[in-house]
């Protein structure tokens, strides 16, 4: 069964496709990827993971399709968070140069995460803007970072720092493709399925609390309910704001001590949802330091989390100094001070700069 979303934003309104076997069904996925496509000339940008074992079913299907003036070529960038840099870029923006693609082309972005995010910011950037598609390939970009038009690369000081708001025409999700992640990035996806459900939706974490299980073991049916929920969630939340001028603030639940983590270990040992989970348990204790949660929700939040497989403690190697000074690298820092998502309830965040050092530095300090 496909499943079609919309994220509501006027004249930039886009779909969220969502079903099983999607890249076996070339007409359809045809259609799909080309509905909105400005021009003739598209670029699919992937990884060497992802690479062998979708693109040719990508490129099939756009060369079997009616508009046989499709010009379709493809850039391979190596593989991992480390590489989501300006220079990594570089080989797409030759490529776009040398085959002279024009303002009308259209980006494919086929991967997970840092693919996505990576040709969204190339997308922003060629010709000050061009048109891109997200194929996420993996849990966390299904649910995440494919919806909502933020695009990036990291910087050694900070993850995303370096970055634009670019919407795609369209997000195609085959959940298919989660056949072939491996479990470790299963899991670091779950965090931010997680995250929803701790954010604003609390019948969502308690569907969650109750069938983490089942996603672990890749039930079709869960799986496909997971993303549809967490699609909805950030849909509607980009939808109402856009720009992160407010409420979208609240999807960055456990991000700040998240990228902090990632930066300080280079971008190369933790995974972005196994940095976030930690994050959002520390933000659950931040958040009972300061009277506004019950101790025995942020228990419950521990335990989920942990029986999603995902690490509750921060990496020993990092101090609670450089932590605090990592985390002052930060988006949401306004006029020096830094902002945390924090919880008055599981379902119920808020963006604050209103806590207590002391509780923050006691929190850091136990890990």
């Amino acid at each position: 069964m496909q499943l079609t979303m919309t994220v509501n934003l006027g004249e930039r309104s886009y779909p969220i496709h969502i079903g099983r076997g999607l890249f076996d069904k070339p007409e359809l996925l045809a259609d799909l990827l080309t509905k909105g496509i400005p021009g003739s000339d598209i670029m699919i940008v992937t990884n060497e993971t992802i690479a062998p074992l979708y693109l040719e079913k990508i490129q099939a299907a756009l060369q079997n399709h009616r508009r046989a003036d499709y010009r379709i070529e493809t850039v391979v960038l190596p593989d991992g968070e480390k590489y989501k840099n300006l220079e990594t870029l570089n080989p797409l923006f030759d490529a776009l140069l040398n085959r002279r693609y024009a303002r009308d082309c259209t980006l494919v972005a086929l991967g997970g995460g840092v693919i996505g995010d990576m040709t969204g910011f190339a997308a922003a950037c060629y010709q000050r803007g061009v048109a891109f598609v997200q194929v996420p390939t993996t849990l966390l970009a299904q649910v995440d970072s494919s919806v909502g038009g933020k695009t990036g690369v990291n910087h050694p000081l900070g993850k995303n720092m370096i970055g634009a708001f670019h919407q795609p025409i369209s997000v195609l999700v085959d959940t298919d493709t989660l056949a072939t992640l491996d479990d470790r990035q299963l899991c670091a996806g779950l965090a931010e399925v997680i995250k929803y459900g701790l954010i604003r939706d609390l019948d969502f974490f308690t569907w969650l609390d109750d069938h983490i299980e089942d996603l672990l073991a890749r039930e079709p049916d869960a799986l496909r309910y997971a993303i549809h929920r967490s699609c909805e969630n950030k849909a509607s939340v980009v939808s109402a704001d856009e720009r992160e001028a407010g409420m979208r603030a609240l999807l960055n639940f456990g991000h700040t001590f998240g990228h902090a983590i990632e930066a300080g270990l280079g971008y190369k040992i933790w995974l972005h949802g196994e940095a976030v989970a930690v994050g959002m348990v520390l933000a659950a204790r931040l958040s009972v330091r300061l009277g506004w949660l019950e101790a025995a929700d942020a228990l419950r939040i521990e335990d989920v989390i942990r029986r999603a497989h995902l690490p509750v403690r921060a990496p020993q190697d990092l101090t609670p100094d450089r932590m605090r000074e990592l985390m002052s690298v930060d988006k949401k820092v306004l006029g020096g001070r830094m902002r945390l998502v924090l919880l008055r309830g599981i379902g119920d965040a808020v963006v604050t700069d209103a806590f207590d050092p002391d509780a923050l530095d006691a929190v850091l300090e136990t890990g």
